[in-house]
């Protein structure tokens, strides 16, 4: 019998079944399900990251007594910059550090994730996925709040902050000094692995996949397209985080009044429907039919999507927002809380609600995530997988610039005093991650690494854990800055500069 030698496995396929067992630890790790673990069964996964983000979201909507409803309105006086006092320490303005946030939010889950959780948990999913966001809002709130409060200024006036900067701070001053660096040692790496791969190399990934669509002779040619990217990112990220801002302050508005414009338009010409769409909506939610797990199946879905697309209570957007200019803690906190709003309530709903006005939600079952965005927009303007292609393509690059920035900060808090010792600079540091981050630009466009790429998401939600057990342990300090904050808005001690 002639044996034939099976085709040698590439480098990218080699690196890929490498991180099978990792995968897998992981999942079994952070994304078990209690209810199965339990015995009870419910036909539905039930991940434990997602009750944990979801409990975190209602804990801190009661303990800072509904701020995401209290202060709304303020937040939007903040972000216009009318409360900004002259000479405050930080490197960006509100807007501009809201700007870098959302456009690491904003991006595939918005237009694939939203198909996914309404093919899997039914129309019912976006009610659930608004409730997310809300929830969401009061626990952004709370992790930006203490992001400027904790923040870390060199004498160049450079920022540095996040989750690994507030944890190592906040607790060692609590007396928690072991458990508020272990916390923040966890964070700072998880935050360094989720900007190589579920930020980076998927988001590369991903949009040359659906550049390729539309030019498909471009098929072989991800390796050159991840060299384009790659040469364009290298040009916003070397001006640091005011570069980043600069850039972000002007896409995010772009592409996002781009995209919900367009979904307005097609539910303008789908109006006469709207009675019918809320009903699917209301009954799908508690009444779900066909559903797997049923109204749970439902709530999980919505929760899901909403918790993973906000990217509420794992620290991330903290990194932003501790570089703005601002003489209160709080005040940033609140101008904050607008991330889960704008990118959940109003572009995730968006999206569903294109997605069930066209009648696409029925078709679930022949298109599989993208394909069903793209069907329901292109099924009132033909051209619009073309403008979907552009939209993906600014929601990937803006997530990558701004997760370059948060890997960056968790890379100078495991090393750069490591560095300082060595070289006797502290230049280095940002080279030698960015010169890391490019190569896996490049990587996750020109590779099929799905089980690395699987691995870098996961430390994105898994970022949850660390950070939240931090919040909970500190949610009287910020409760009290807030109490003293609110109380003196409503005497008129905050005063408005311009």
């Amino acid at each position: 019998m002639l044996y034939i030698d099976p085709a040698p496995q590439t480098i990218s396929e080699r690196i890929n079944e490498a991180f099978v067992p990792v995968v897998d630890l992981l999942d079994k790790v952070f994304f078990w399900d209690p209810v199965e673990a339990v015995g009870i069964e419910i036909e539905a996964d039930v991940p434990i990251v997602v009750l944990w983000l979801l409990f975190g979201g209602i804990f801190f909507t009661f303990r800072m007594g509904f701020i995401n409803i209290r202060a709304f309105r303020h937040a939007f006086g903040l972000l216009s910059g009318k409360y900004d006092k002259p000479g405050s320490k930080g490197e960006v303005s509100h807007f501009q550090a809201l700007s870098t946030a959302l456009s690491a939010t904003i991006g595939l889950g918005n237009i694939t994730g939203v198909a996914i959780a309404i093919a899997i948990g039914g129309p019912g999913a976006t009610l659930w996925m608004i409730l997310a966001g809300f929830f969401g809002m009061s626990l952004k709130f709370t992790e930006c709040t203490l992001g400027i409060k904790y923040r870390h200024m060199d004498e160049n006036g450079k920022v540095s902050g996040g989750p690994m900067y507030y944890l190592d701070m906040a607790l060692s001053k609590r007396g928690l000094k072991p458990v508020g660096k272990t916390l923040a040692l966890f964070s700072a790496v998880m935050m360094v692995l989720a900007s190589f791969g579920g930020s980076n190399m998927l988001q590369s990934n991903q949009s040359f996949v659906q550049f390729a669509t539309i030019i498909p002779s471009l098929g072989p040619h991800g390796f050159w397209f991840g060299i384009a990217l790659s040469v364009l990112i290298g040009f916003v990220v070397i001006g640091g985080i005011k570069g980043i801002a600069r850039v972000t302050s002007k896409l995010v508005p772009f592409m996002s009044i781009l995209y919900v414009g367009t979904a307005l338009i097609i539910i303008m010409i789908n109006f006469t429907r709207i009675d019918d769409v809320f009903l699917i909506i209301i009954k799908g939610a508690f009444n779900p039919v066909a559903v797997k797990g049923g109204i749970i199946g439902v709530i999980i879905q919505g929760f899901r999507r909403g918790a993973f697309s906000n990217e509420a209570g794992v620290g991330s957007a903290a990194v932003a927002h501790a570089a703005a200019r601002t003489d209160e803690p709080v005040k940033e906190g609140i101008v904050a809380m607008l991330e889960p709003f704008i990118d959940t309530i109003l572009i995730c709903t968006m999206t569903s609600l294109v997605i069930i006005f066209t009648g696409l939600h029925e078709m679930t079952g022949a298109l599989e995530g993208t394909e069903i965005t793209s069907a329901a927009f292109a099924s009132v303007f033909p051209w619009f997988p073309y403008l979907l292609v552009v939209a993906i393509l600014c929601f990937a690059f803006s997530t990558m610039i701004s997760w370059s920035y948060y890997g960056l900060n968790g890379f100078k808090f495991l090393f750069e005093k490591i560095i300082l010792k060595l070289t006797g600079s502290k230049k280095p540091v940002s080279y030698i991650y960015y010169a890391i981050f490019l190569f896996f630009t490049v990587v996750g466009a020109s590779s099929s690494l799905d089980n690395v790429i699987a691995f870098s998401d996961m430390m994105v939600l898994t970022l949850a854990f660390p950070n939240i057990i931090g919040l909970l342990i500190l949610a009287p300090e910020i409760w009290g800055d807030l109490k003293n904050y609110m109380e003196r808005y409503r005497m008129g001690l905050i005063k408005k500069f311009r």
